[in-house]
């Protein structure tokens, strides 16, 4: 097992979902990746596929493709085992350090001990990490030297 990239973020179907419909603390995890080129949002299919249909269901046929097609430019693409859960897979295929998730029982020490020696992940409710990620020493230890702040639109 591999230390995974502490620069590398999944985001759950949830969470993706949730920072296009409602904002708050989803878009503002988010927003990292955007906002910083060197930081990689990973999904795969399967991941963005149940986000697409949660989207489809709440909103409609039009803002999901549009998101589909955004989201796709975004991400890292990872293939996915069929039958995994699309965030766990997308994080141990993408060698991510961070799950994103309101599901709870992805933060169990049930779940730990069931991934314990297979992936090194840390799964986080996106307010937590928002509330605790630091770009700047993060910057330091992945791409090295003085951070220049964020290097990208989260808007766009």
């Amino acid at each position: 097992m591999s230390d995974p990239n502490p620069a590398r973020i999944v985001a759950d179907a949830d969470v993706l979902a949730a920072d296009l419909l409602v904002g708050g603390d989803a878009r503002e995890a988010l927003d990292v990746a955007r906002e910083h080129s060197w930081i990689e949002l990973v999904a795969s299919d399967e991941l963005l596929a149940d986000a697409e249909w949660v989207v489809r269901e709440l909103a409609d046929d039009e803002l999901a493709r549009d998101w589909r097609e955004k989201i796709d430019e975004l991400r890292v693409r990872v293939e996915q085992s069929p039958g995994d859960h699309p965030a766990l897979a997308s994080a141990h295929a993408g060698n991510a350090a961070h799950v994103l998730s309101y599901d709870d029982s992805l933060r169990t020490a049930e779940t730990g001990t069931a991934l314990q020696g297979r992936i090194s992940v840390s799964v986080k409710r996106p307010d937590g990490f928002a509330r605790l990620f630091d770009a700047e020493s993060l910057y330091e230890e992945v791409v090295s030297g003085e951070y220049p702040g964020p290097d990208g639109d989260a808007r766009e």
